[in-house]
């Protein structure tokens, strides 16, 4: 079994060149939420979840983005709604919110 049992990266890399990047999106707004919201559920730590900024996960056109491990799948977002969607229904229950998904 892996430390975590599921591990969300969120893409936070700024672009200095000017080309569309998940940083436009504001998205450590987003990861800072993800882990408040965690932590106050306890569900942080060994055997539970992790959430954490990525640099570039090379899907910038599809950003901002996300993607959570062990089951490898890529989202995108748009609001704190969507967040907590994945929150709720992948990393706590287990299944990918399709109308989210890349």
């Amino acid at each position: 079994m892996s430390y975590y049992q599921r591990h969300m990266f969120i893409c936070t890399n700024q672009r200095d060149n000017g080309e569309a990047c998940c940083a436009q999106s504001n998205p450590q707004a987003m990861v800072d939420h993800a882990k408040a919201r965690l932590k106050a559920m306890n569900l942080t730590g060994a055997g539970k979840f992790r959430v954490q900024k990525a640099g570039c996960l090379d899907r910038c056109s599809q950003g901002p983005v996300a993607v959570v491990y062990p089951e490898a799948v890529w989202y995108t977002f748009v609001d704190q709604a969507d967040m907590d969607e994945i929150i709720d229904r992948h990393l706590i229950g287990g299944q990918p919110v399709e109308r989210l998904k890349i």
